[in-house]
């Protein structure tokens, strides 16, 4: 009777072991499918129509319909890259600098197979839109003065060549990711890049014609202010989308995304109005963007505390930034992409290995909590990769235009055709028709 018993609970524990180990295996979690898929589409609107009609009001009438198809266009073109190789690169297994070609075109990517707990397909889709909204903001560094041909070369081999390898380095599994870099939603990956490379293309092609004696303002505030309405909502899915899970990190990212847009905005209206007499639409919403830009890295890894600090010095290191490439060092960055993307990056990348410290009472933040020693050895591996990425897009980016230039007809059109405006001499079309 002994040995019965002992027999049928045999047989009953080798039926649970099929139960036991699917219980191990990852499977798909609803609620984080339905966040990434929201945060996915608000990453892309982000992009379209938001950063299209934000910029495109800042330019001249008589470019804004250029600057839209640029946008427009990029958008096209890095989604049939990242689908066909980027994705795989960034991605993809392959060693501290790169990744390899195991998921070209999605090779042994079906709709069951999983990232984490969410469908790999949705994961490469949300990082697709990074892939998108990136070499887009580069452009507000050379808008109103390049061809639309060299635009889109430049475009697709900056994708490639700068933006790949960096997302692997600090998101694919690569070495600055290794070496313990904080960057939640971009500052390396995606704001230090687009404004070093907006930088350096705009000391390549050169000032627009007139700059800086004749004035250039914003020709439709109304299209500018709009873009930033809809750049500010779609940022709660860029960092709290970066979180990989609707949860409580997912929840904080977007409270101290806010409370950093906010901040950023009110600080730059503020030393505005002091300067120079009166607040402007122009500067709250370009104090917004520099405080959203600055919260990225940090936004997975700091308190709201930490958030006010971090939107303060954005809205007043990024304000005096913008004065000093403009009127003292005279680089026409036509639309402020380094000052605001390329500053505010490198100062948010910087306060995350500040701001991540659990020991700072109310400005405390989610990193670690071993005092003033570790927050110094995560201030160095911080400035690491501040330092590399930096270096590394300069370079390429350099590189890249130099080739372009080579190996077409130029970079730049001509004087005849910048004076008539890109949108009738490349487009054959206006923005407008009154």
């Amino acid at each position: 009777m002994q040995n019965l018993v002992v027999s049928i609970v045999s047989v009953l524990g080798l039926c649970a072991l099929p139960e036991m180990a699917m219980a191990d295996e990852a499977t798909l979690n609803g609620a984080n499918t339905a966040w990434m898929m929201a945060s996915t589409a608000l990453v892309l609107f982000m992009t379209l129509p938001g950063l299209a009609l934000f910029y495109g009001g800042l330019v001249r009438s008589k470019n804004v319909l250029s600057v839209l198809m640029q946008c427009f266009s990029i958008a096209g073109i890095a989604s049939i890259l990242w689908l066909i190789v980027g994705y795989s690169l960034a991605f993809g297994a392959g060693n501290s600098w790169i990744g390899d070609f195991s998921r070209v075109m999605l090779a042994g990517v079906d709709r069951e197979t999983l990232s984490g707990d969410i469908p790999e397909v949705l994961f490469m889709l949300f990082q697709m839109t990074f892939a998108i909204i990136t070499p887009a903001l580069v452009i507000g560094g050379f808008a109103e003065r390049m061809k639309f041909s060299a635009m889109l070369i430049f475009s697709a081999i900056w994708l490639l060549l700068v933006y790949v390898p960096i997302t692997h380095w600090v998101w694919g599994g690569g070495w600055l990711g290794a070496m313990g870099l904080y960057d939640f939603a971009g500052g390396t990956v995606v704001h230090i890049t687009a404004g070093v490379a907006a930088l350096v293309a705009a000391i390549v092609l050169g000032a627009r014609k007139g700059f800086p004696t004749t004035a250039m303002p914003p020709h439709n505030m109304t299209m500018t202010f709009t873009g930033a309405g809809m750049l500010w909502v779609g940022w709660f899915g860029f960092n709290g989308g970066s979180a990989l899970a609707s949860d409580g990190n997912a929840a904080m990212a977007m409270l101290v995304t806010h409370i950093s847009a906010a901040t950023g905005a009110m600080t730059w209206t503020f030393i505005e109005w002091k300067r120079f007499g009166k607040p402007s639409a122009l500067g709250a919403v370009t104090g917004m963007v520099a405080g959203l830009g600055t919260i990225t890295p940090a936004s997975g890894f700091v308190g709201p505390g930490g958030a006010l600090i971090i939107g303060l010095l954005a809205g007043a290191i990024c304000f005096v930034s913008t004065q000093y490439i403009k009127r003292v060092l005279k680089i026409d960055d036509s639309l402020d992409v380094f000052p605001v993307h390329g500053v505010g990056g490198i100062l948010g990348t910087l306060l995350a290995g500040v701001f991540s410290s659990t020991e700072l009472g109310v400005f405390s933040g989610y990193g670690y909590a071993e005092g003033i020693s570790t927050m110094l050895g995560q201030l160095s591996v911080q400035l690491i990769g501040v330092i590399v990425t930096i270096v590394f897009t300069a370079v390429v980016t350099w590189g890249i235009l130099k080739l372009i230039a080579l190996m077409t007809d130029g970079l730049r059109v001509d004087d005849e055709d910048e004076v008539e405006g890109l949108d009738i001499a490349s487009h054959e079309e206006a923005g407008y028709n009154l």
